[in-house]
């Protein structure tokens, strides 16, 4: 049996990370063969990509060598790490994924969408996650959360995640079927019941 591929998406500091991390658990602790996987990253190549994207000596990067970067670190991971583990019958749950590139660098830094969905499917082999969590989060408050030194896409302030929250509601219209939004401005436990429930109604993981 092929496993599923999970996601999550959302601005930085929304939350989305500490949720993955918490339905890893909940699908280990269930049985469940599981991997849990961040982009950009995953593959030592995808995390020599990642420091070059997050690093703010590259103020300079353009939008296209941005989105390219991201990828060429997408296509990396997803030929070696999640189809080779969805193959194998273990479940791959993804800290970002296709739609991080639509909503960031489509609405945020104005690419456009119909282009990205197409480079996205070229990366990834046409794989799309069986279902995606978009933890929406007031994009003043997301920011408050952060406590580390802001990386180079942080650094663009609550102006451009606000562009990008708008880009990631606007992908939930396209597709209802496959994209959950959840509000992220309620207490962590709440979110994850949530997640939970769907997850059991929708992928059928009853022992979840």
């Amino acid at each position: 049996m092929k496993g599923y591929l999970i996601t999550f998406e959302g601005i930085d500091g929304s939350g989305k990370s500490t949720q993955a991390n918490l339905i890893h658990s909940r699908l280990n602790d269930s049985g469940r063969k599981v991997i849990i996987l961040r982009e950009p990253g995953g593959t030592e190549l995808g995390e020599k990509i990642r420091s070059l994207l997050l690093d703010n000596t590259f103020s300079d990067m353009t939008p296209h060598t941005e989105l390219f970067l991201y990828l060429a670190a997408r296509a990396q991971i997803t030929a070696n790490v999640i189809v080779p583990a969805l193959n194998r019958g273990e479940d791959v749950i993804m800290d970002r994924y296709i739609d991080s590139t639509a909503a960031y660098q489509g609405y945020g830094r104005g690419l456009g969408i119909k282009e990205i969905v197409g480079l996205n499917l070229i990366a990834t082999g046409g794989l799309v996650p069986d279902m995606t969590f978009i933890i929406d989060c007031d994009p003043e408050k997301a920011m408050k959360r952060l406590t580390a030194t802001p990386d180079r896409l942080e650094s663009e302030g609550v102006e451009f995640m606000k562009k990008v929250r708008e880009g990631f509601l606007a992908l939930r219209e396209h597709e209802p079927r496959r994209i959950v939004v959840c509000d992220g401005n309620r207490g962590i436990e709440e979110i994850e019941r949530d997640i939970v429930s769907r997850l059991r109604d929708d992928l059928g993981l009853a022992s979840l």
